[in-house]
């Protein structure tokens, strides 16, 4: 991925393309339909399905019935079947019959005009809109090729060679249906882009657009269902921040999006060696995770079973994230989808980086208490480009504050209340409260011991010169017969600090059940054979260190054998 230049940043600053003297003509009228605009409710969702392909109409009808959006605000239209479409086929079949139908319904406030422009798009003289939302269902085409017969200059955009083209996402070129008249080559300016408070005018030019899509129609589906269970419950997990060491201006965004993260409360835990996470690293309930750069999902991602804890974000910047959305595991966008996240972002096509969804401002908008859609709009420089959004555009994840979740930790869901915990003891941490932040979690381990919350006590414990106490803060650990795929690093931390603290019998034991998990990847497998067998010796059971010493040794020879 490539990053434009500083100067070029300040022509888009100073150049927004609007439709000529279209917008002259804004009256009263349009103000009272832009307003309705502001509201992100349901009865301003608009829904767009594939009639061809019933799933399509089908993840519609689902989500319509989940928000409560009215059953005509649902546009089916006949359309390809395929993820891509050329610009003759987009607008006969998706932008022409269904700007006509909201003209016609009235979401959208225009006049149609005779003439058509250089792709057959009907010219228009708008005045706003009422729409909150565009919902695009699966089925619907993802991304539209370069037509070269199509191309012609946008000064100063084309000016550069790599905006010299035409291909884009489907949701980025109907997030303009408002503002119909511009032109398809190279990129328009967002409006809304880092604009807490935008104005009517602005709003009017928008549509925000996310889309309900990945590698099945169960998955699409359950995008809303994420969202709707998260908003009850609010974030529950932890943070996690992959820098990858690529770039000054990605890591800078992602560096400041850590810092926002500590300031939410969630302690992230930022990773920033030149690779991307180790498969056997701690990643239990990844709530949000934001990193970059490699061209397909791995890590501990790829862990067998792996799944999102309900609400969760996760943004991995990446040129061809969303090349496509029906593969469970090329690129990260419907990777991330099948794996049961609940709002995402990606790329169709080489957006360079300046022109991706920025990290830190999706998360300063999220955090304020935006919707999904609010946020990812406030969070990307351009559209008529190659970025897209998944999930629920009506979902909330800030919609319960901590200070409630703690109030009700008995009826969170089970195995994620004690992240609330946690999300408390490092607010008070950095207000100075260390001692009652201790007292809060050891209170919480009483009432409902979770091993995350048992690794925090016991670390913090140890750090105090307390090493008994930190041993006997994991001592129901050892008597855990299995461990979910996302805790096998959290239970590997809890082994080494049950070492640390003089208790080599009881590492043993979580040695035992971690090394027993019948589908544990050799390749997290072969580094903790040789911790655990050093553990057994230190707990005086020979024949096991030598055991997991044999295989250690076996393992590590048969593996340069493939490598040669």
């Amino acid at each position: 991925m490539k990053r434009g230049k500083s100067a070029w940043r300040a022509v888009i600053a100073r150049v927004l393309l609007v439709a000529g003297g279209a917008f002259a003509a804004l009256s009263a009228r349009a103000a009272a339909a832009n307003r309705d605009a502001t509201e992100m409710s349901a009865s301003r969702v608009v829904i767009l399905a594939n009639s061809d392909d019933a799933d399509s109409v089908r993840i519609a009808r689902h989500y319509a019935e989940v928000r409560g959006v009215p059953e005509a605000n649902i546009f089916a239209l006949k359309m390809p079947l395929g993820e891509s479409i050329s610009w003759r086929e987009f607008v006969a079949t998706i932008w022409q019959p269904l700007l006509a139908a909201l003209v016609e319904a009235r979401w959208i406030d225009a006049i149609p005009m005779s003439a058509t422009d250089a792709v057959g798009r009907q010219k228009h003289a708008p005045y706003g809109h009422r729409i909150a939302a565009l919902v695009v269902c699966r089925g619907v085409p993802l991304k539209i090729a370069h037509d070269p017969a199509l191309f012609a200059e946008v000064p100063p955009f084309t000016a550069r060679s790599e905006f010299r083209i035409n291909a884009g996402a489907v949701d980025a070129e109907l997030s303009l249906l408002a503002l119909p008249n511009y032109p398809i080559n190279a990129f328009v300016p967002n409006p809304l882009f880092q604009d807490a408070n935008p104005t009517k005018f602005e709003l009017g030019q928008v549509v925000r657009v996310a889309r309900l899509d990945g590698p099945t129609a169960g998955d699409a589906m359950a995008l809303v269902d994420h969202a709707v269970a998260a908003e009850r419950t609010g974030l529950l997990g932890r943070a996690y921040v992959d820098l990858s060491d690529r770039d000054p201006v990605g890591n800078a965004w992602l560096e400041a999006a850590a810092r926002q993260l500590g300031e939410l409360g969630f302690d992230p835990a930022v990773d920033r060696a030149p690779a991307t996470m180790a498969t056997g690293a701690r990643f239990d309930a990844p709530v949000i995770y934001f990193g970059w750069y490699s061209g397909n999902i791995d890590g501990p991602f790829l862990l067998p079973g792996f799944q999102f804890p309900p609400g969760a974000i996760a943004l991995h910047i990446h040129s061809y994230s969303a090349l496509t959305l029906r593969s469970a595991t090329s690129g990260w966008t419907g990777p991330f989808v099948a794996r049961g996240v609940t709002a995402t972002v990606g790329n169709v096509n080489e957006p360079y980086l300046a022109f991706t969804h920025q990290p830190q401002l999706l998360l300063r908008a999220l955090a304020r208490g935006q919707t999904l859609a609010e946020a990812a709009y406030f969070a990307l420089q351009a559209l008529s480009w190659q970025a897209i959004l998944i999930g629920d555009p009506l979902y909330r994840p800030f919609a319960v504050p901590l200070s409630a979740q703690l109030e009700k930790t008995a009826v969170l869901p089970r195995g994620l209340a004690g992240y609330a915990v946690l999300r408390r003891m490092h607010e008070l941490d950095v207000a100075g409260k260390s001692a009652e932040a201790t007292a809060l979690v050891r209170a919480a381990q009483r009432e409902a011991p979770s091993l995350a919350g048992g690794v925090a006590l016991a670390e913090r414990l140890r750090k105090a010169g307390d090493l008994d106490g930190a041993a006997n803060a994991l001592g129901f650990a050892p008597l855990l017969d299995s461990f979910p795929s996302d805790q096998w690093g959290l239970a590997h931390d809890a082994a080494a600090l049950l070492e640390a603290c003089g208790r080599p019998t009881r590492a043993l034991e979580l040695w035992r059940t971690l090394l027993a998990t019948p589908d544990l990847p050799s390749g997290v497998r072969l580094p903790w054979l040789r911790a655990a067998s050093v553990a057994a010796a230190a707990a005086g059971d020979a024949a096991q260190a030598a055991l997991w010493r044999v295989e250690f040794e076996f393992r590590t020879t048969a593996l340069k054998e493939v490598k040669r």
